[in-house]
Parts: structure tokens; C-alpha cells; sequence
């Protein structure tokens, strides 16, 4: 793992909390001549482009391509041209929106992960079946999921951007990237780190049905714009497949489980143990939404969409990137400075969730909106970038050698 490499990651996820902490203060005073909705398009690609994206890059990279292959330039070079499409988004999308510029990055950055997935396919040697398969969904999910972008400009030159097509193209790409490229790239990261060795004829009834559920939940904001029984029942199959898959999986990893964690330092077992906690919570919000009123209106109250959003992208993304970073000591679980950072970044994360569930459970309820709500969700989100920018600047004081 090569230190720029992570400086750059971790640069990019302060960034991105830089800009959601001002999307966050425009609530409380607007700025002017600050575009809100440019400003989000923004921290949503810098937070999933420049960090989960960049950080999977380099995770990968790292643990599953050969050592013998690492001096090959073309994986440095192709980072620090997709880094630079990053910047560009960083840029231009809070400067002008969806734009010529802005669509250019977005579309360079595609193909370069593009690029990625024929290099990880060609170099990569997984060690298991598990860590196979999980990598190559992964890859596949990625590919799959920009079926979506490329839907967007028909979709706006036919039918405009209020059309369900449109909606539509942009759900499949965030359900694809969040529930596919991003979650099985982190499982097989998981197998990989925790040694987990499951019979292979269990494995692919796990693995099996977590794909098919992938697939069906889809189903779910698809029936926000295309209103049909059929979605809400497909929907439903695919989150009982994925409690099943839950289950299994717990079963099958639990008797090596507690000698993976045994061994790790307290600060890294805290922050598996969040991941994991994020990961239990969201199976559980899923088969609340099956109830028909609050599947309607976990899509209309906006605080329940950005608290899922930000339980799934932080709470097991983030929380499993940093459990790898730190099992592999890519951040010092035992540097008080970094062990700080991390807490109070679990801190933000925590007092902004329950703000942001509360303040819709409120709406749900009629209730109105919760007393200072914008000022202490503002406060709140302090404690992200605060920690973030305690790792980086531990990061920035490493030797300057491959960590």
C-alpha cells in the first residue's frame, strides 16, 4: 500500500465531508451563490468516486494482485489519471452541476474502472472460491451498474428528467454500485482479511442466494416510480433471500469468528464490530419497509433516504474499509491520535444518524420538525471531517516508503 496512495483516499473522503458539512450549514443560513443541488451532485461523487472507489482500488490492489506484479507502472499510472477525473468532479460538479465538464470527468472516470476490472481480472490470484467468486461479482456489478448512466441521456433527450425512465436509470446505478460493487468488493475483502473458509457447496448457496436478492431488491425504488403489485412482491422475495443468506452466513463463519477477533486490537474490533452492527441494522430496516405504508413513505420523507444512504455508504463501507486499514496497519490502531480520529468520526456518525431517523420518524408521525433540529445536525457533523482530518495528518507524517 503505497502512502500516496492513501493520503489521496483519505484527502478525497475529508474533502467530500468538507461539502456535506456545508450542504448540511445551508440549512441553517444559505450562502449565496451557492448552488445547493450542485454542491450534492459533488459530495455524492467525491464520497463515492474519490474515496469508496479509490479505496477498493487500492485494497484490492493490494491483496489481490501478486507482489511480483505490484512494480508493474500501469496500475499507479491508471490511479493518478482516475484520481485526476476525481478532481474534476471535485470541481466542476459544485461549480456548474451536470455539465459539459462535469459529464466528462464522471464518463473518463468510467472508463478507467472499466480499465481496473480487465486488470484485476487478468492479474489477480484469489486464494479461495469465496474470494473468487465475491471478486469477480464485485467487478461484474461495477460494469453492470453503469448500464444506468449510459440510460441517462436517452432518458432526458426522450422523456426529460421527470420521467420515471430517467429516475429509474439513476436508482439502478446507485442500487448496483452500493448493493453490488461496493458490498461483495468488501466481502471478499472480509474473506480475505478474516481467513473465513466455508465448504464450497455452502458457499454457493450463500453466495446464491445474496446475488438474487441483489437482483430483486432493485424492485423496491423501481416501485417508487412504476407503481405495480409485482414490484412490492419481488421486493419482499428478494429481502427474505437475503435474511436467509444472513443466516447462513452467520452460521458458517461463527465457529472461526471469535479466533479472527481474539486477536485484533480493541479499537479494531470496535470498528468491525460497528461495520457489522451497520450491516445487521440495514437487513433489518429492509424487512421493516416490506410493510406496505412505510415502504411508500421511506422514499417520500427524505431524512429515511439519507440516513439509509449514509447507514450503507458509513456505517458498513467506511466502518469495513477502516477495520482493513487497521488490521493491516495501513492506520495505527495503536497511535492515539488516529484512535482519536476514529472515535470521534464513529461520534458524528452516530449523533447524525439518530438525528436524521428521529427528525423523520417525527414527520412520519406529524409531528413537525424536531427543536433546533438544523443547528444540532449541523454540530453534529462536525465530528466527521474533524476525524478525518486526525487520520490524514497521521497519514502525511509516515515515512515516505510502501506501508
Amino acid at each position: 500500500m503505497k502512502k500516496s496512495w492513501l493520503l489521496c483516499t483519505f484527502s478525497n473522503f475529508f474533502i467530500a465531508s468538507l461539502m456535506g458539512l456545508l450542504l448540511r450549514w445551508m440549512y441553517v443560513a444559505p450562502i449565496p451563490g451557492v448552488n445547493f443541488q450542485f454542491l450534492m451532485h459533488g459530495h455524492s461523487h467525491v464520497a463515492m468516486l474519490g474515496w469508496v472507489y479509490m479505496m477498493l482500488y487500492c485494497l484490492i490492489f493490494h491483496f489481490f494482485v501478486p507482489k511480483e506484479k505490484h512494480q508493474k507502472p500501469i496500475y499507479n499510472q491508471l490511479f493518478w489519471i482516475t484520481e485526476l477525473a476525481v478532481v474534476g468532479m471535485m470541481i466542476d460538479f459544485p461549480a456548474q452541476g451536470y455539465a459539459f465538464v462535469s459529464i466528462l470527468f464522471s464518463t473518463l472516470h468510467i472508463f478507467f474502472s472499466y480499465y481496473f476490472c480487465y486488470l484485476i481480472i487478468k492479474d489477480a490470484n484469489p486464494t479461495t472460491l469465496a474470494e473468487k467468486k465475491l471478486l469477480r461479482a464485485a467487478l461484474f456489478f461495477m460494469i453492470f451498474s453503469t448500464l444506468g448512466v449510459w440510460c441517462l441521456g436517452p432518458a432526458v433527450s426522450l422523456l426529460g428528467k421527470a420521467s420515471a425512465f430517467y429516475q429509474i436509470a439513476i436508482q439502478f446505478f446507485l442500487h448496483f454500485q452500493f448493493n453490488g460493487w461496493f458490498l461483495f468488493a468488501i466481502l471478499a475483502l472480509f474473506f480475505k482479511q478474516a481467513k473465513l473458509i466455508i465448504e464450497a457447496k455452502k458457499f454457493r448457496i450463500f453466495y446464491n442466494l445474496f446475488v438474487a436478492s441483489t437482483f430483486l431488491t432493485l424492485a423496491l425504488p423501481v416501485s417508487w416510480y412504476l407503481p405495480n403489485p409485482v414490484f412490492y412482491w419481488l421486493n419482499a422475495l428478494g429481502v427474505m433471500l437475503q435474511l436467509y443468506a444472513a443466516v447462513l452466513f452467520i452460521q458458517f463463519i461463527r465457529p472461526q469468528f471469535q479466533s479472527f477477533f481474539a486477536v485484533l486490537p480493541t479499537i479494531t474490533q470496535i470498528v468491525y464490530g460497528f461495520a457489522l452492527f451497520s450491516l445487521a441494522l440495514k437487513v433489518v430496516i429492509q424487512l421493516v419497509v416490506l410493510l406496505p405504508e412505510l415502504a411508500h413513505v421511506s422514499h417520500q420523507i427524505r431524512n429515511f433516504v439519507i440516513g439509509y444512504i449514509h447507514l450503507t455508504m458509513l456505517g458498513i463501507i467506511t466502518g469495513f474499509l477502516f477495520g482493513f486499514a487497521l488490521q493491516n496497519d495501513f492506520l495505527n490502531s495503536r497511535n492515539r491520535i488516529q484512535t482519536w480520529g476514529i472515535a470521534i468520526f464513529l461520534f458524528g456518525f452516530f449523533t447524525t444518524e439518530i438525528l436524521l431517523f428521529l427528525q423523520g420518524i417525527w414527520f412520519f408521525l406529524g409531528k413537525g420538525t424536531v427543536q433546533n433540529y438544523y443547528q444540532n445536525l449541523f454540530l453534529s457533523s462536525i465530528f466527521m471531517p474533524a476525524g478525518l482530518i486526525l487520520l490524514s495528518v497521521r497519514i502525511v507524517k509516515l515515512k515516505p516508503k510502501t506501508i
